[in-house]
């Protein structure tokens, strides 16, 4: 694709923020009353690591990474 610099960065950032709100979501559902908050958090960055991890894998071989600027 050719994208300009800023439009990657927006890319960029929506799939952080995604990536984001998806593990806060998943580690406040998989928290249970009177267990650690340690799990958790815990759960919630890896399914952090592995959302953003997707997330950057679909939009490299979407060719949205690939170098080549408008």
């Amino acid at each position: 694709m050719n994208l300009s610099l800023g439009v990657r960065m927006l890319i960029f950032v929506i799939c952080f923020l995604s990536s984001v709100l998806v593990s806060i979501g998943a580690g406040w559902l998989s928290h249970k009353p009177g267990a650690r908050k340690r799990d958790a958090v815990l759960f919630g960055g890896g399914v952090f690591i592995g959302v953003m991890g997707l997330c950057m894998t679909t939009l490299g071989y979407l060719g949205v990474f690939s170098g080549e600027t408008a």
